[in-house]
């Protein structure tokens, strides 16, 4: 049986959300360092031009938190990913592909011609490259306010 999931906006208040944004925010740190991080933090996450969604597992019994990402505006024809994590207990169940297809359809929706993201270069970001090659995603050079950084990745998609 295939995984069902609940995507919602999320407001960033619950605890569930704030415990695996901090655990998100740690890992960045603590594999980049800390001027080649350019996570958002809880404020910036409730900025102007950003949607923040957590993914759950659709049991409303027992609804778990599985994940999270967001969507940044840079431009009217240009967004960027940011923020998405899947929760440890919730690795390789797909909730990373079904948050990243709801950012694509998202930013389709909004008339975005292309979606881009920056992540970290080492091995632990090695599933994340996996993941976004296979929807489509090329590497590309620095966008927006980036520059060239060994500790960076940057990837997009033509919409």
């Amino acid at each position: 049986m295939s995984q069902q999931f609940s995507i919602t906006q999320d407001d960033l208040t619950g605890p569930e959300i704030r415990a695996l944004l901090e655990i998100h925010f740690a890992g960045m740190l603590a594999n980049s360092p800390k001027d080649s991080c350019h996570f958002l933090d809880f404020e910036g996450l409730k900025g102007p031009g950003v949607t923040f969604w957590s993914v759950w597992t659709d049991d409303s019994a027992q609804a778990e938190l599985m994940g999270c990402g967001a969507l940044k505006e840079l431009d009217p024809a240009h967004g960027e990913i940011k923020s998405m994590r899947t929760h440890e207990a919730h690795l390789r169940k797909g909730a990373a592909a079904a948050m990243l297809e709801h950012i694509i359809v998202t930013a389709k929706t909004r008339g975005y011609q292309r979606l881009s993201l920056e992540t970290g270069s080492g091995p632990v970001f090695d599933a994340a490259h996996g993941l976004y090659l296979r929807y489509g995603f090329d590497y590309c050079p620095p966008f927006g306010d980036y520059r060239e950084d060994p500790f960076s990745r940057f990837m997009t998609l033509a919409l």
